[in-house]
């Protein structure tokens, strides 16, 4: 049994059939040359000699070979993971390795091997990068080790049975990045702008006497006149709002872009956005809609809200229908009665597709203040930016301009409605969803 165990790891390396078919050559030379017969046999027994020598190499001696994956406990979508592959060699000489992993079948790579000399005794630990692009369980396979000796004829296959599974969330390493970048106040490096504070969010609290340094603006002329003393209004600051970030998981989010979704793209950002509003003292919640209401976290700033938005996104996932504004519109009015800012993640490609949508984000928009975030297709500003060489090209260029005047033509129409809006391209949306909400904040407008 232990036998046909090893037989079975046994493998021969591509330099002894290239050996071997040299012998070959030799043999059929030695028609032609009879002298070559004698000196072809010598060679072949040496050939075999040194091969059995390889093969005692590789199999004597009860070693313990040992090679281990490490990956991290979660994948960040969108992002470059280090997974890394520790080899120790016991051998007393040298060995070349060739390391094949099984990875997930979501990266479809089939050429994936990592080849490397280990010195006697030692440890090598290899790294490399995976970026997923979509989020669910990523199941590692087995870890294929082979082992050759410094005579490279034979090889001898080590597989590690452990199969690892690994979920990927959104893009939390984009969220940790741009919380470390608040801290250090250096997030004008990512693109994201200082807005002028304009005015001040303010709640009524009480009337009291005016002293040196009030504002003057405060005074209340009623209360003057009843006490014949200057009294002013007395304000706090109205710090904790009620932000939600609303996510269409309709067919129209299921657009790709370098790898991701529409949808992940969507994802990835209000994950961020989250992060910085509960930084901020405001209160983060999350709604998704498509033909029904998904799933709905309340508002909140308690501890363990990351936790929650984090994994209800784990797994929001397009389900081809067309989203049912009029739905949203119904649930929002009975779900949420407090005025709230709502970021609304969703696309339109044509003006005709958002005045159907329009007397809906117009409802919305009365009892809330509603900013719709939608996607430029940077596949027409590329061709757009060519230079037409043929007819065709020239037509397509022209539906091109065409497509994208639409998007422009939304932003106005939305603009006419007291809607706002972020028209951004996929790689740009993280920076100006948060450039929109700090604008919203420090103008006061919520």
């Amino acid at each position: 049994m232990k036998l046909l165990k090893q037989l079975r790891s046994l493998y021969i390396n591509n330099f002894a059939f290239y050996l071997f078919s040299g012998v070959l050559g030799l043999f059929m030379l030695s028609f032609l040359f009879p002298w070559l017969y004698t000196a072809t046999w010598i060679i072949t027994y040496i050939f075999v000699l040194v091969l059995v020598t390889d093969l005692i190499l590789l199999f004597t001696g009860g070693r313990k070979f040992e090679a281990k994956r490490k990956t991290p406990e979660k994948f960040s979508n969108g992002d470059d993971n280090p997974v890394s592959i520790t080899v120790y060699n016991p051998y007393p000489f040298a060995i070349n390795i060739k390391v094949i992993d099984e990875l997930p079948v979501q990266f479809q790579e089939r050429n994936f091997d990592i080849r490397k000399t280990i010195p006697v005794n030692q440890t090598s630990t290899f790294n490399f990068f995976l970026r997923p692009t979509s989020r669910g369980e990523y199941h590692f396979g087995k870890l294929n080790v082979y082992v050759s000796s410094p005579l490279r004829l034979a090889a001898r296959r080590f597989v590690t049975t452990e199969t690892t599974m690994v979920p990927t969330y959104p893009s939390y390493m984009q969220m940790h990045r741009y919380e470390l970048m608040a801290i250090s106040d250096k997030l004008t490096e990512q693109g994201l702008k200082k807005v002028r504070r304009l005015g001040h969010t303010l709640e009524f609290e009480q009337i009291k006497e005016y002293i040196s340094g009030d504002d003057i603006r405060t005074i209340n002329w009623k209360a003057t006149a009843k006490r014949q003393q200057l009294m002013v209004n007395q304000y706090q600051d109205v710090r904790s709002q009620n932000i939600y970030m609303v996510i269409d998981t309709g067919r129209v989010m299921k657009m790709p872009f370098n790898g991701l979704s529409l949808l992940d793209y969507a994802i990835n950002s209000a994950l961020v956005l989250s992060s910085i509003i509960l930084r901020k003292d405001d209160r983060a919640g999350l709604l998704t809609f498509s033909k029904t209401i998904g799933n709905y976290i309340p508002a909140e700033k308690r501890g363990g809200q990351m936790q929650r938005i984090q994994e209800k996104l784990y797994n929001v996932a397009t389900n081809y229908f067309e989203s049912d504004f009029g739905r949203l519109y119904a649930d929002l009015k009975r779900t949420i009665t407090q005025r709230s800012l709502m970021l609304l993640y969703t696309n339109f490609e044509t003006l005709d597709g958002l005045k159907r949508q329009l007397p809906y984000l117009k409802a919305i928009a009365k009892n809330h203040l509603l900013v719709v975030v939608f996607f430029e297709n940077v596949e027409l500003d590329a061709i757009i930016r060519t230079t037409p060489k043929n007819t065709r090209e020239i037509y397509d260029q022209v539906v091109a301009e065409k497509f994208a005047y639409e998007k422009r033509l939304i932003v106005s129409e939305l603009r006419k409605y007291g809607i706002y809006s972020v028209l951004t391209k996929p790689e740009n949306l993280t920076v100006d969803s948060i450039n929109k909400y700090l604008e919203i904040k420090a103008r006061g407008i919520l």
